[in-house]
């Protein structure tokens, strides 16, 4: 079971997520490259929103490989391009992460490998096993 911290003394978060978790002895690992919104056919949607849910998408896939679910997912870091995209990502990262939230990070970039790519999100999870 993962402890999340929240203190008093910090600022509360600014969405849905926690400022600390605590990953028990014994949990295994997974971390991911990042994900690009892709799909398996090299479709590159043109907003951020279909992007966005093609990279949770893979995650999912990612993580279900593994054994795992978004439950178990303890970091997201998340890159978009414009910050004007930071409530498109937000909304799509929510309906993905369970609770309790994981620990969030999202960081404004100059771009990516190719110019049509919006968002590139990448977690890391840990599982008692």
């Amino acid at each position: 079971m993962k402890n999340a911290f929240n203190p008093a003394s910090v600022r509360k978060p600014f969405g849905n997520y926690n400022h600390g978790l605590l990953v028990p002895p014994g949990a295994s690992l997974l971390v991911t490259s990042g994900q690009l919104g892709i799909s398996v056919d090299d479709v590159i949607p043109a907003d951020v929103t279909a992007q966005a849910e093609l990279c949770f998408k893979a995650i999912d896939a990612i993580l279900d490989e593994a054994g795992m679910t978004f439950a178990d997912v303890i970091r997201i870091s998340g890159f978009v391009t414009r910050r004007e995209d930071f409530p498109a990502y937000m909304a799509v990262r929510d309906r993905f992460t369970l609770d309790p939230k994981p620990v969030s990070t999202l960081i404004i970039v100059g771009g990516f490998t190719r110019p049509e790519f919006l968002v590139e999100v990448e977690v890391t999870a840990a599982k008692v096993i």
